[in-house]
């Protein structure tokens, strides 16, 4: 256990097992069967034409439920039926779904780097009623048990040679993890008991404790993690076990966890375990944290702690899967933060709480649908400003459509080919929700609710190259590609410093400078497609410089400042010929 998590646990009264001069020898340990394993590690099937910066991380969130059916034998799983309200109900969507297309290349060839996956653990078996029709747990936040896989989505194995060939690929995978609530009751899932569970009071908003102490929603169960005393486990969760003939298995386990950290058997130190316990089997690279701001920050700055030792352990006990050194990354959803509230956010009542201080490498930037709709470069400019002023060395995740916002920035898909550019070209990482680079449809007119957001991911529409408000789906993702590979190979495009060149056409550079290299681009917006075009690239490109525009594939000498283009693009992407 670190240093960190012991002067946490200290201030409670609680001390760790495990001594210093134990710890010290495990990081060394750790230390070096990593790097022994980073000179072991195979390639990526990808060539890494620059280094990884989180800051410039092109992060693809899918609902693994909506995105591809690649083994319909575990469509109905747990005698779940296709009976919900509409797009409520399971739709086979597996994790060797994503796995095909890792293999295919699709990710690749969008210059994906990491790909977050909605919560993969065993979600109620029945359905309920929220508000909006019969709904099942397709969407992997109403979990029943935490230690173990939906077999909606398939198996373990599904889920190792997705986490191992996603390396392979130069992708790293983040899980996304839910420490506020358990799934609803339901006609086959009973609730868990009152020293867990919570259903009221309904959370009101007005201040701190009425936004953690109490129930997002109306029969949704909320998790004490505030409380800090010892626990028993849930019979429910006790009996389903001993069931599967794997509760004295799971009992050792969790008698291992408390003896080694010393921690107390309370609801929070449960949920660390079995967390952290995807990361240390499966090496899993990261997590999305789920509904951040209704529980204690406190609570996030320990997961962070326990998971990267869990990470550290999968990289020991695995030398050969090793392809990446960066340290376990954590992103949150903070309902409600936008970048322009810098380290600050301010919460219900008017409280303000920095969570970045509480383990997290980047907040989910709320604000971007909106800000988006600024001319370029105010939009630019003013991200660049706070990403390397206020923001610093911290950063967001970028977004114009997600799974649970129902005011996306395109609603209607009638500016795909643009959302790609502002998405993937404004200062920051930047999150594609499954579908935004092929205007999968946002307002399914059958559903009701957050469903409207979380259709069947069209494969078939891009198939056919069906047109889709004024572009065929064909060339929007050929679009969103071009960017995304340039982006992914270029980190100064969210991480860089922004320069604007000249207003027409609108030209600015990104600059990104390290101690040991630099990385440095031009890019040009709204040109004259189909036409020839003279780019300002000084002072970023001097004369007689060789530099290619990855955009329409064209190389050109600098002169005068400029690069002559025969047939521009849309978008010019100008870097250095290699």
């Amino acid at each position: 256990m670190s240093t960190a998590l012991a002067g946490l646990l200290s201030l409670s009264g609680w001390s760790l097992a495990q001594s210093q001069p134990q710890r010290a020898q495990q990081r060394t340990q750790t230390s070096s069967a990593i790097a022994a394993a980073s000179s072991a590690a195979k390639p990526h099937t990808q060539q890494q034409a620059a280094r990884f910066l989180w800051a410039n991380a092109t992060v693809y969130f899918l609902m693994t439920d909506r995105f591809l059916n690649a083994n319909p034998r575990n469509d109905h799983a747990y005698g779940r039926q296709a009976d919900g309200a509409a797009l409520r109900s399971f739709m086979g969507g597996d994790l060797a779904g994503v796995t095909r297309k890792i293999k295919e290349g699709y990710f690749n060839a969008l210059g994906v780097n990491a790909i977050w996956i909605t919560p993969p653990v065993e979600q109620v078996h029945g359905a309920t009623d929220e508000g909006s029709g019969r709904s099942y747990g397709f969407h992997g936040y109403w979990a029943k048990d935490f230690t173990r896989l939906d077999a909606s989505l398939g198996s373990e194995q599904d889920l190792r040679e997705l986490v191992d060939t996603a390396h392979k690929h130069g992708i790293r995978i983040l899980l996304d993890v839910v420490m506020n609530h358990t799934g609803p009751a339901t006609e086959k899932d009973a609730l868990w008991p009152d020293s867990w569970i919570r259903l009221d009071p309904v959370c009101t908003y007005q201040d701190v404790p009425t936004t953690v102490a109490c129930a997002l929603v109306k029969g949704l169960p909320d998790l004490k993690t505030e409380v800090m005393k010892d626990t028993p486990l849930p019979p429910v969760l006790a009996e389903k076990w001993k069931a599967e003939g794997r509760y004295e298995q799971e009992v050792r386990e969790l008698d291992t966890f408390f003896a080694r950290t010393g921690l107390p058997r309370a609801p929070r130190y449960y949920l660390m375990k079995w967390h952290t316990d995807w990361v240390r089997r499966f090496g899993i690279d990261g997590f999305r944290a789920d509904t951040v701001k209704h529980t204690e920050p406190e609570l996030w700055k320990e997961l962070k702690t326990l998971a990267s030792e869990a990470h550290s352990d999968w990289k020991r006990s695995n030398p050969a899967k090793v392809y990446f050194d960066e340290p376990f990354y954590m992103t949150a959803e903070v309902y409600g933060y936008s970048l322009q509230q810098g380290q600050q956010f301010r919460m219900d009542g008017g409280s303000q709480i920095n969570y970045f201080q509480y383990g997290f490498d980047s907040l989910i930037n709320f604000g971007f649908k909106s800000d988006a709709k600024a001319d370029y470069e105010t939009l630019f400019s003013s991200y660049a400003r706070q990403l390397h002023g206020p923001l610093k060395p911290y950063s967001v995740l970028n977004y114009i459509s997600s799974h649970d916002d129902d005011q996306p920035f395109d609603p209607l898909r009638q500016q795909a080919i643009s959302a790609g550019t502002r998405l993937l070209l404004s200062p920051g990482a930047a999150q594609i929700y499954y579908g935004d680079e092929t205007a999968r449809d946002l307002q399914v007119a059958h559903a009701r609710g957050d469903a409207k957001l979380r259709s069947v991911m069209n494969w078939d529409e891009l198939k056919k190259n069906r047109r889709v408000q004024h572009s065929h789906v064909q060339e929007i993702l050929q679009h969103w590609q071009k960017l995304g590979r340039f982006r992914q190979q270029h980190p100064a495009i969210g991480a860089g410093q922004h320069q604007q060149l000249t207003a027409q056409p609108y030209t600015f550079s990104r600059i990104l400078q390290q101690a040991d290299w630099q990385d440095q681009v031009v890019i040009a917006l709204d040109l004259p497609a189909a036409q020839p075009v003279s780019i300002t690239v000084a002072p970023v490109f001097a004369d007689g410089s060789r530099v290619k525009d990855s955009y329409t594939g064209h190389s050109a000498i600098v002169k005068d400042g400029k690069v002559s283009l025969p047939r521009a693009g849309i978008v010019a992407l100008i870097a250095q010929d290699q």
